[in-house]
């Protein structure tokens, strides 16, 4: 038997338990550590499960910001900074990024925290984690305002990736299970990825 819940449902809610239903109903997403680092030199790493692609030419990748009610680490680093670093999560490390979504108080790097290791590329000032076997740079490209709650879209323009040599194909496929990568739900839940199909490019039936 299905379930209904409308929203008078979800309004009746407490906070906790609408966020977690909320979190949970674009199904299962990818998860990554979002590396930044202020203008002192201070790093920081936030969890994100909200990126998405936004195009290809460029190649652009978006995620959305909680609203700046309260003092946002990341954002306030991107938009001072101008780029972040997106670093995907493995088993192995998935306990110790979970917990960089503690608040942590400002002059407190995550990496520290958590035991993580930060790695610079030259030329790319923001902080890799080295731990990471898929991970990105970006340079802030947009940023957009979402007035119905708060939020902010942060467009990336992507600049570097870096990843095993032997999990990209030539026609550019990522062999993501291969990497050994991990996907979430809700605030809390994490999933290990395996590799179900791939199916050619589709075209109208005749």
């Amino acid at each position: 038997m299905m379930t209904t819940i409308d929203s008078s449902d979800i309004a009746q809610l407490d906070k906790l338990t609408r966020v977690q239903l909320a979190t949970s109903l674009p199904g299962v997403k990818p998860v990554a550590l979002i590396g930044t680092i202020n203008d002192q030199g201070q790093t920081n790493l936030a969890p994100f499960s909200s990126v998405v692609h936004l195009g290809s030419n460029p190649v652009l990748l978006g995620m959305v910001t909680r609203p700046d009610v309260v003092e946002r680490h990341t954002l306030a680093n991107i938009v001072k900074s101008g780029g972040w670093t997106i670093n995907h999560l493995t088993p192995e490390i998935v306990e110790q990024a979970h917990h960089c979504s503690a608040r942590y108080p400002h002059d407190v790097s995550e990496f520290e925290a958590t035991g993580l290791t930060p790695h610079f590329e030259n030329g790319i000032p923001f902080p890799f984690v080295s731990e990471s076997p898929f991970r990105l740079a970006l340079e802030l490209e947009d940023l957009i305002d979402i007035p119905a709650n708060g939020t902010k879209m942060v467009v990336g323009r992507v600049t570097c990736i870096q990843l095993p040599g032997e999990s990209l194909s030539e026609d550019g496929q990522l062999d993501l299970p291969g990497m050994g990568l991990v996907a979430s739900t809700a605030l809390d839940t994490y999933f290990t990825v395996s590799h179900l199909a791939r199916h050619p490019y589709a075209k109208p039936k005749a």
